[in-house]
């Protein structure tokens, strides 16, 4: 009789402990979302009136991907986007990055990683949803989505506006030491100028290599024309002679520490180098660029049982606050109408980062995906540019060292067989 009532009482403790967890994770020990925000130093009165708390409690996981160094976290001086809503919902955020939009393709396509939301370029979404590795997102979660310009809804890339929302955005600039460089910068040419063989740097990836050629040379910067990349390839050969190296994050580094005098690269990326280095300036080359989009998307592989919590984090990433919070931290533009007009004038005066519209329509151009065979020619004529000539001296070297080598064997040999005689 003792052993049934210790068993009772063992299990109403039990479930009395079991009550007591669930009621810690329950809405009713969530704090007032302005108790929340405010501790994060965000405004309620510029947050929208949405149910950020309706998941608290549920143990939701969302597993994010995006580009290194494109989201306001683990930073003392700013908001952390992802602590916040984090406090804000009760879902964590387990965050991963990745180098490039083919990276991320691949890891969806083979199925090495799973993501409830990555943050793809335009081009790359356009390629995704003809793949069928998008899903469609239901804006009834989404209603920040009024707070987007209206000159980034219905793009090129996602024309219906069905499979993503515009994130942050840029131009491809060049980036000079005014040290190192005695001259105006104006055009892409620069990066063809012999007076700075050996401080030049270059793309690492055909798309934004070809991009600047396919401008300079007055062609569209989604040309599939077979006879227009054959110029733009020998163009990109002709520069190969006088390029220090083909790089993308190193760019950083090799600017900054004065390794370099002038390169391609994001207008982002570029005022966060100018922050650090007042000897580095930029300029959008007068013969035009590549305008590009990065926008959030949910992909098809995600887990079903999270869609509506992922459309919640995109809705999350249009507040106002939080959109400035993203824009300031990595210095790219945020298509958030609210989130530009809490800018500095500084900012919105800087043209490079927010020129008109009329200068964008005229002056830029979004990539849109290739076809798969003009990407396939696009890469096999990159791959023939950076192994061409890439190992002239190889072959005659080795043979070189190979013979010495040799001799010096056989000197021995005979050395040792004389040696031996003895």
């Amino acid at each position: 009789m003792k052993k049934i009532i210790s068993l009772v009482l063992v299990l109403a403790l039990a479930l009395s402990l079991a009550g007591c967890g669930q009621s810690a994770g329950s809405d009713e020990k969530r704090l007032p979302t302005e108790e929340i925000l405010e501790s994060f130093g965000l405004d309620p009165e510029l947050f929208s009136d949405y149910d950020y708390g309706r998941f608290y409690g549920q143990e939701i996981t969302l597993n994010v991907a995006n580009w290194g160094e494109y989201m306001s976290i683990n930073d003392d001086e700013m908001t952390d986007v992802n602590e916040a809503f984090e406090a804000l919902t009760g879902i964590e955020v387990n965050y991963k990055t990745y180098a490039s939009n083919e990276t991320l393709y691949s890891k969806l396509l083979s199925g090495g990683a799973t993501y409830d939301i990555v943050i793809p370029s335009d081009y790359m979404i356009s390629k995704m949803i003809k793949e069928g590795m998008l899903e469609k997102l239901n804006f009834e979660n989404i209603p920040n989505l009024a707070n987007i310009m209206p000159s980034f809804l219905n793009p090129q890339y996602d024309p219906d506006n069905e499979y993503s929302v515009p994130y942050l955005w840029g131009m491809v600039c060049i980036i000079y030491n005014t040290t190192m460089v005695d001259e105006e910068i104006t055009s892409w040419s620069s990066l063809w100028n012999p007076k700075y063989e050996g401080n030049i740097l270059m793309f690492n990836n055909p798309r934004d290599a070809f991009g600047i050629a396919q401008a300079y040379l007055g062609y569209s910067l989604n040309t599939e024309n077979h006879a227009e990349l054959d110029a733009c390839a020998s163009l990109l050969r002709d520069q190969k002679e006088i390029v220090q190296g083909y790089v993308m994050d190193e760019i950083f580094d090799k600017m900054e520490g004065g390794s370099a005098a002038i390169a391609p690269y994001y207008v982002g990326d570029a005022v966060t180098m100018c922050d650090d280095n007042p000897d580095l300036d930029f300029v959008i080359p007068e013969e035009g660029t590549n305008w590009f989009v990065d926008a959030i998307c949910i992909p098809t592989t995600a887990d079903p049982d999270n869609k509506e919590a992922a459309e919640m984090y995109i809705n999350f990433l249009c507040e106002p606050e939080i959109a400035l919070a993203n824009c300031d931290y990595v210095g790219y533009s945020t298509p958030v109408t609210q989130a530009y007009e809490l800018l500095n004038d500084d900012a919105k005066a800087d043209e490079r980062r927010y020129p008109s519209d009329e200068f964008l329509a005229e002056n830029t151009e979004v990539f849109v995906n290739l076809s798969d065979e003009a990407n396939a020619y696009m890469q096999e004529l990159w791959t023939q540019l950076k192994v061409d000539n890439s190992n002239v001296w190889f072959v005659p070297i080795f043979l070189v060292c190979l013979i010495a080598a040799t001799v010096a064997v056989n000197v021995y040999r005979a050395r040792k067989k004389r040696r031996d005689s003895f």
